[in-house]
Parts: structure tokens; sequence; C-alpha cells
């Protein structure tokens, strides 16, 4: 349930920022941001989210030492760089993220599903990549309502939109091949 919890408030984040900027003094959206922080790290045992909420404690301090939006802004690149960073590993270390995703529900992934899932997993760090560059680039030169826009829909709409392109293309894969997943 926590864990649920913590997406739905990683979610509405930047709504929260955007609603709150000019009203709420920026020490307490910082102090709402390490509410997030340590509801994540306490619902998940993935130790790259622990570091994710210490690295959020550092955005939050700065904010509060600060009293500004820009720290809290960055809080969406934070996220895709962790997210990069659990992708690009299991790259590395395997096996990758995707082919475990696949074999939750194919344990016995063939060799073109395993070829299949790695390019998926690549594909996701670089769209991790390219969504956290506009992420910062949305924090550090546009105006809080182009910020909260990108960050709080089209962001999540793309992602999406990869999620949903990838299931279609996949479904087209394996009806011409033979792996399943």
């Amino acid at each position: 349930m926590s864990t649920v919890l913590a997406g739905l408030l990683t979610l509405c984040y930047p709504f929260l920022i955007y609603f709150g900027q000019g009203r709420v003094d920026p020490r307490l959206l910082a102090g709402a941001l390490v509410g997030i922080a340590l509801l994540r790290a306490l619902s998940t045992r993935q130790r790259a989210w622990y570091w994710a909420c210490a690295a959020t404690l550092l955005l939050a301090a700065f904010s509060m030492l600060g009293n500004g939006l820009l720290p809290l802004k960055l809080y969406p690149l934070l996220v895709n760089a962790v997210l990069f960073a659990i992708f690009a590993a299991s790259l590395r270390f395997g096996p990758p993220v995707v082919e475990r995703l696949a074999r939750l529900t194919e344990p016995e992934l063939d060799a073109a599903g395993v070829r299949y899932t790695r390019a998926v997993t690549q594909v996701w760090c670089g769209f991790f990549i390219v969504n956290g560059g506009v992420s910062l680039a949305t924090a550090l030169w546009a105006d809080n309502a182009v910020w909260t826009a990108y960050n709080g829909c089209v962001s999540y709409l793309l992602m999406g939109a990869l999620f949903g392109g990838e299931w279609l293309v996949r479904r087209r894969i394996q009806s011409r091949n033979t792996f399943h997943g």
C-alpha cells in the first residue's frame, strides 16, 4: 500500500509544486518532498531508491537553505536518473529489467526473446536520458507552467506511448517468431 501511495504522490508532485508556488513557502514544499522520499525509501527493498532518497533529501536541504523552488523542480530529473541507473545496471550485471519482467509470464524465454528484452531495456535507458534532459531543461529555462505540463503530463504520456508502442511491436514480432514474453 505504501508503494502505491509513494507512486501516486510522485505522480502528483509537479502539481504540488505548481499550485504551491507563490502560496506556500518553498521550505514547506521541501518538507513534502522529504515525506515522499522517505515513504518511497520505506516502501522498497531496492538499494537504488535508498540512494534516491538520500539525493532527494539533499535537494530538499538546498531548497530549505535557499528557500527556492529550483532544487524541488530537479526531483523529476533525479527520478529519471535513478530509473536509468537501474535499467543500465541491469544491462551490465544482468538480467535486464525487461527480461526479468518478461520471465514473470514466460519463464522459458528463448534466445530471441532474451535479445529482444535486452534491446527494449536499452530503449528505456535512452528514454530516461532524453526525458531527464528535457526535465532538466524545463527546470532551468521554462516557466513553472511549462515545467508542470511536461513533468506532470507530457512525460507520463510519452512513457505510456513507449510502453504501448513496445507492446504493439512485441505482438508483431511474436507473430513472426517463436519467442514469447
